[in-house]
């Protein structure tokens, strides 16, 4: 291991002597669900990004990034989050404690893109990826079956509200 950056939260580390080759089992690695643009509005400010969330990544492994590029905003990063509070958890940390000024595009979810004629799945983190429609044999999206327990004089508010967002 050359960096603190090669070792994974379920990874499981011994020592040499009397060392396990076996992992312990239990640990299953967390996978972001909900994705969005990070780009400074300071094209100068590209490399402190870079340097900030590499160093949020040190302390939380469940948010991912990688360099994504965009036409209109220029050089930024691709970000996974576990939701959306912890995007907006991230993106305040960003600004409060680095200084930086950022724009963050709307989230999306992955969808699985299932092609024509075959068995092939495609991830579609972003929508930029997604194949063309005339390849495309069926669509899935993550959803959630909930249950909601609201007091009486809420449940038109909340019915409409789960209406307005398609559940």
């Amino acid at each position: 291991m050359k960096s603190v950056e090669d070792c994974k939260i379920v990874d499981t580390i011994t020592a040499a002597v009397n060392g396990s080759t076996t992992a312990l089992s239990g640990f299953k690695e967390v996978k972001p669900m909900v994705f969005a643009g990070v780009y400074p509005t300071d094209s100068a400010d590209y490399e402190d990004l870079r340097d900030a969330l590499g160093k949020l990544h040190l302390n939380d492994s469940s948010f991912v990034f990688e360099p994504d590029t965009s036409d209109a905003l220029g050089f930024g990063f691709r970000c996974g989050f576990l939701g959306l509070l912890h995007m907006e958890i991230i993106q305040e940390r960003l600004e409060r404690e680095y200084n930086l000024d950022l724009i963050t595009t709307a989230p999306s979810v992955v969808y699985h893109a299932w092609i024509k004629g075959g068995e092939e799945m495609v991830r579609v983190d972003n929508p930029s990826k997604m194949p063309p429609v005339g390849e495309i044999e069926r669509i899935e999206e993550p959803i959630m079956k909930v249950v909601v327990h609201v007091p009486a004089e809420y449940v038109g508010a909340v019915v409409a509200l789960c209406e307005e967002r398609r559940g």
